[in-house]
């Protein structure tokens, strides 16, 4: 069976006027279904860059990146574009959501880009919520949410599609302890149930909920 994701020999450089920067240098990994796989790095390592290529917001200066088996560097924007929506969830440290849409809203809105018929849309996201245990704010507005409901409402965005893999940025990075503890309890809970979750993390000890870590230390994998 083909890893979910897997990137081998990626190399990423930058043009800083007449410097270049080597963001990542010949990264090979493999992320495979089912997996809790955390990337660990301090500022500056690589990480933010490699989740960018891993999530299709990005593309390797070398190398290939395949999604269950298909290498998508070449791809389009167009095919990017779909192929992130339909396979990857994001969950992101500052939320991403509409603040002036509803909880409902923020949550259906990846589904308008997809091939769902607008009729299933409103129980897939309901679904969603209810999932995060947020299934009483479907109204709500996200500015209307304290921190951790919005994060729960940006995992249950990032679920509506049933992704091939989760891509967790940071999550608990604007949450108290306690609330950030709750949410990843809920990714720990995905896991259980079959889900493929990447967290991107600074922190070995929130990285230590996963079943595998990955360090990146000056580009390259430790």
């Amino acid at each position: 069976m083909n890893p979910v994701l897997e990137t081998k020999n990626v190399t990423k450089k930058y043009k800083l006027g007449d410097e270049e920067i080597i963001a990542l240098e010949d990264v090979s990994i493999k992320i495979d279904r089912g997996e809790f796989v955390a990337i660990v790095g301090k500022s500056g390592s690589g990480k933010s860059t490699l989740m960018h290529i891993m999530g299709l917001l990005d593309t390797p200066t070398s190398g290939e990146v395949l999604l269950n088996g298909t290498d998508v560097v070449d791809f389009s924007e167009k095919q990017l574009a779909q192929v992130r929506n339909k396979e990857i969830g994001f969950v992101f440290q500052s939320f991403n959501l509409l603040r002036r849409a509803s909880a409902l809203d923020n949550v259906i809105l990846p589904l308008r880009y997809s091939s769902v018929p607008k009729s299933a849309w409103k129980q897939k996201a309901l679904d969603m919520l209810n999932t995060v245990e947020l299934g009483n704010r479907l109204s709500n507005k996200s500015n209307e949410l304290s921190g951790g409901q919005r994060q729960r409402v940006a995992i249950a965005r990032a679920l509506v599609n049933d992704p091939s893999i989760v891509l967790a940025d940071e999550p608990t990075g604007n949450l108290d302890t306690k609330t950030g503890s709750e949410i990843i309890q809920i990714f720990k809970n995905l896991h259980e149930n079959g889900r493929t979750i990447v967290l991107v993390t600074h922190d070995e000890e929130l990285a230590g909920v996963a079943d595998r870590k990955i360090f990146i230390r000056d580009g390259k994998v430790q």
